[in-house]
């Protein structure tokens, strides 16, 4: 299954690639809403190797994911790979500079299940494709104005 959708961001591609690629925020946000962060990697900085082991709870049950970076191309790509269960899953970002001020961002989502119950999972998630291309699209555009805002903000 397979999610993507892309935003033009009223910011130059040195100021997006710095938001999408702050892990640290990210791993801010996860553990404010509930999940359990543990970075693996001494590295510090985001590059390519960082991983994380995120445990949270979905639809009553502790689900674990294991993530990491497979694709670290400054400024315009970046690829998060992540075993979970019975799913694989893959996000992709794309940053394309469209003027100095302006940079097109294309994110998509896929999850592909290994086994039995990764398949009923994906199955399930299939029958509401509708509602959660809308929440992904809504969650990808209210990133993509954050990041305006943080633009505006700096300069």
């Amino acid at each position: 299954m397979k999610l993507s959708t892309r935003e033009d961001i009223e910011a130059p591609i040195e100021h997006v690639w710095s938001r999408v690629t702050n892990f640290d925020g990210f791993e801010r946000q996860a553990l404010r809403r509930g999940a359990e962060v543990v970075r693996n990697d001494t590295m510090g900085a985001p590059g390519l190797g960082s991983e994380w082991d995120i445990t949270y709870t979905f639809r009553g049950r502790p689900r674990e994911i294991d993530a990491r970076v497979a694709t670290f191309d400054a400024p315009t790509t970046l690829r998060l790979e992540a075993q979970s269960g019975g799913l694989d899953g893959t996000v992709q970002v794309e940053l394309v500079s469209l003027s100095p001020r302006r940079t097109r961002m294309q994110l998509s989502l896929e999850m592909a299940p290994r086994n039995l119950s990764g398949r009923l999972l994906v199955q399930s998630l299939k029958f509401a494709r509708g509602n959660m291309e809308k929440r992904f699209k809504g969650r990808v555009y209210d990133y993509a104005q954050t990041v305006e805002a943080s633009y505006r903000k700096a300069g």
